[in-house]
């Protein structure tokens, strides 16, 4: 039995960490050129989950020279066992440490994962500060959401990719294989990898601060490398490459089935919505195309259910249709079909019904807030009688769970707005009975998290409630709906106060992250784990008051520590959502056909494509 066997039979879930899955690609390592392996910073079960991780591997792996392999952030029983036995952190496919790859890539989905990715370098025997390690070790790059602010990890990653990623790999690769095979030193290789478009590398900038703890600017140290970094985006979506033959785990994950993408970006608007932001324009792709890649993919997998994925699928032009030809052709076959969640205005009780021919499952809805004053604030466009109406078609139709997510401590929000979402939540419980539903079978379900301002949002410069603000409408919600009826849930708000810490914090935090995690900080997005004292004994070591971050309200004057990072929308646009939410004055969706003046389609050059849709043509500069 070799040492990786005897570690195995010691640790909860051994399958997180032997691969061998369907589907998974092990190539031949001497014969491969450039060597990745694509690292997610928690367990296995969240990061299979993950399509972006599916899309990336199938792409690397096309390659003829160059293989991607996986590693997982290993829970603690893992990270004890390894360091016990002095054993490095490997990969899945050919358990090689991962100090012998060529590049590591992180992707940055949550605030909360980043002390992961410091524990995951320390684990590889690697220096976790990029400024520490040296061109025999690999390149340690990071893409995803949070890449869009990624102050708060400048100091431990080389380089960050912004933006959509299919495209980007491959110039990557290409370029990082030519200069290594030319010998050239680390800082020669960051400065030319920072010439391709969307590779933004922290250590050729620089961050200057005025006396008040504000930034004066963030600027480049040589004058080829750019001020400003844009997002990548891809153009062709229907024709982008796509993972027909996605690795199908051996154990229980989040999402255990065929996930597609019906659509790329969202036209709504909604004020708090970060993605909204970043992965604009809206891209649609074919029926035919779809319909072609769920086909392979069931054939590839066995998976018994199809996601329809999306930022919100339910505004896809031809998604009754869609799903109306997936059911025919599968639903016989015991092929079940899934929308990730139902707008309340794009409900349609005949949509639901077709989704749940094979299993039937409880609906969930997102009104968000509870006062359509509040809702306008956010440019959520709903309104009470689209939830009415939706509800009370689904009780008419057998349902008999809903599940309703808000959101508490937004922008101007008061305790009318918290009743609001208690009376509707009782509405709901009244328009179940008036529809014939069973006492006994009858289930409401509250969940609410705690608002985040985001970076590149019209919150951007929003304080965050406190956390006894926060508290506090905790529990007068849990008081207002003390009902058997009705289950409220809501997200822990310590963990909300980090994550608005870190999501809009700049390169300071870097030290506090540091100390967090030597002082043992792990999986902070997992309540069993997380800490928080020990994150204010960081704080208070390194001399930095968290709240300055979350709590202040920031003047549009301020350099922002995100400014250098361009998703497409202009500054000037947010600045007028902004005043428009305080003004409680909604926003149409520019999927109408009427251009909002965001600034991203003139900025990339680029459309949205929506299937016979309103041909929307972009007002030219900012508005």
């Amino acid at each position: 039995m070799n040492k990786l066997d005897k570690i195995l039979v010691r640790v909860q879930k051994p399958a997180r960490y032997v691969g061998g899955e369907w589907n998974a690609v092990k190539k031949d390592w001497e014969q491969t050129s450039v060597k990745m392996v694509f690292a997610f910073p928690d367990v296995y079960e969240v990061g299979m989950s993950h399509l972006g991780l599916q899309i990336l591997y199938h792409i690397v792996n096309k390659r003829k020279d160059a293989l991607m392999e996986r590693v997982f952030a290993p829970w603690v029983d893992m990270e004890k066992e390894l360091r016990k036995e002095k054993m490095l952190l490997f990969s899945l496919e050919s358990q090689r440490p991962l100090i012998d790859f060529d590049i590591i890539g992180f992707t940055l989905q949550y605030e909360m994962s980043f002390s992961n990715i410091l524990n995951m370098l320390d684990l590889a025997g690697l220096p976790v500060r990029s400024a520490h390690r040296d061109a025999s070790m690999p390149l340690v790059i990071a893409g995803g959401p949070c890449a869009f602010n990624p102050e708060p990890i400048a100091d431990f990653i080389d380089l960050f990719v912004i933006g959509e990623g299919e495209e980007v790999i491959n110039e990557l690769l290409d370029a990082f294989r030519e200069l290594r095979d030319q010998g050239v030193d680390r800082p020669t290789m960051l400065k030319q990898l920072a010439k391709i478009p969307g590779i933004y590398v922290p250590s050729l900038y620089t961050v200057q601060y005025n006396e008040d703890n504000t930034i004066a600017a963030v600027t480049p140290l040589h004058e080829d490398v750019p001020a400003k970094i844009g997002k990548r985006i891809v153009r062709d979506f229907d024709q982008v490459d796509f993972p027909t033959k996605p690795i199908v785990p051996t154990m229980g994950v989040v999402h255990d089935r065929v996930m597609v993408e019906v659509l790329r970006g969202c036209t709504r608007g909604c004020r708090f919505c970060q993605a909204g932001v970043l992965y604009r324009p809206v891209r649609e792709k074919t029926p035919e195309t779809l319909v072609r890649q769920v086909e392979e993919m069931i054939n590839n997998t066995g998976h018994d259910e199809i996601s329809l994925t999306s930022l919100s699928t339910a505004d896809y032009t031809g998604v009754a249709p869609l799903v109306k030809n997936l059911l025919d052709i599968y639903g016989e076959r015991g092929v079940n079909v899934s929308l990730p969640s139902l707008r309340l205005d794009a409900f349609s009780i005949d949509l639901a019904k077709e989704v749940q021919k094979v299993r039937k499952s409880g609906l969930t809805f997102a009104p968000e807030a509870g006062t359509q004053r509040l809702r306008d604030v956010i440019n959520k466009n709903v309104t009470e009688q689209n939830l009415v109406d939706a509800v009370t078609s689904a009780f008419q139709n057998g349902w008999s769970a809903v599940k309703l997510y808000f959101m508490i401590g937004l922008p101007t929000e008061t305790y009318e707005d918290l009743d609001g979402i208690a009376n509707m939540a009782k509405k709901v419980v009244q328009i179940g009975y008036q529809c014939g539903v069973p006492k006994g079978r009858l289930k409401v379900t509250v969940s609410t998290s705690s608002f985040v301002p985001k970076a590149h949002t019209a919150f951007q410069w929003e304080p965050q409630n406190t956390l006894e603000e926060l508290q506090e409408k905790q529990r007068y919600l849990k008081e207002k709906l003390r009902d058997k009826r009705i289950s409220y849930n809501y997200h822990d708000s310590h963990t909300s106060f980090l994550e608005a810490v870190f999501a809009k914090g700049d390169r300071r935090l870097g030290a506090v992250l540091e100390t967090a995690w030597t002082k043992g900080a792990r999986f902070d997005g997992w309540s069993e784990l997380f800490n928080y004292e020990l994150w204010l004994e960081a704080f208070a070591q390194e001399n930095i008051d968290p709240k300055w971050y979350a709590y202040r309200e920031i003047p549009y004057e301020e350099v922002l520590p995100w400014d250098h990072l361009d998703a497409g929308v202009s500054k000037r646009f947010l600045m007028r959502e902004h005043k428009k939410a305080m003004a409680s004055s909604p926003t149409v969706d520019c999927r109408t056909g009427k251009c909002t003046g965001c600034g991203l389609c003139p900025t990339l050059e680029i459309k949205p494509t929506i299937l016979g849709g309103a041909d929307i043509e972009p007002i030219q500069g900012e508005i």
